[in-house]
């Protein structure tokens, strides 16, 4: 007897899909351990940095420029990230059911992980926008994943970005 290549290919599908989000999960992990912040036993110390990038006459605390340049790059890379996943969701579609909505739930994953990436290191407001945006790419690739034919709406993911936007430009 033949073995059923839908319920195979479903299988696939999920090993992918296991795959992809396990790497995602790893490189999240990794870049978390990062420390981008010297530690008390650092030659160098960050006020000399901060102070020589800081334009002259300004009070504010030699961290804080820091901060609020990571924040303003993770928000660029959070931004220029969104737009190149919505490019290439774009491409997948094309593909068409069923191999396509394989490509568009991968796609979407692979997208989600590089917000969480990017937004480490990112301020409290920023990174917490930036997990909504990710947990609803997550969510429009787990749609996709279901099935072939699925059309999830995107409305929750642009409520998302809208909130990301609004907090990038707070920060």
């Amino acid at each position: 007897m033949r073995p059923d290549m839908r319920i195979m290919g479903e299988t696939s599908m999920h090993w992918n899909r296991i795959v992809l989000t396990g790497s995602a999960i790893a490189a999240v992990l990794a870049l978390s351990a990062c420390d981008p912040q010297p530690t008390e036993g650092s030659a160098a110390p960050p006020a000399p940095v901060a102070s020589s990038a800081a334009p002259a006459g300004t009070t504010a605390p030699p961290s804080e420029p820091a901060i609020d340049a990571v924040t303003a790059k993770a928000c660029d890379d959070i931004k220029k990230d969104i737009e190149e996943n919505a490019d290439k969701v774009a491409e997948a579609e094309k593909i068409g059911p069923p191999a396509g909505h394989i490509a568009v739930s991968a796609q979407w994953t692979a997208g989600s992980a590089a917000v969480i990436a990017h937004s480490i290191g990112a301020n409290e407001t920023v990174s917490t926008a930036a997990d909504k945006v990710q947990e609803e790419m997550m969510s429009l690739g787990d749609a996709y994943n279901k099935s072939a034919k699925a059309k999830p709406s995107k409305a929750k993911l642009q409520a998302a970005i809208k909130e990301l936007n609004a907090a990038c430009s707070a920060a």
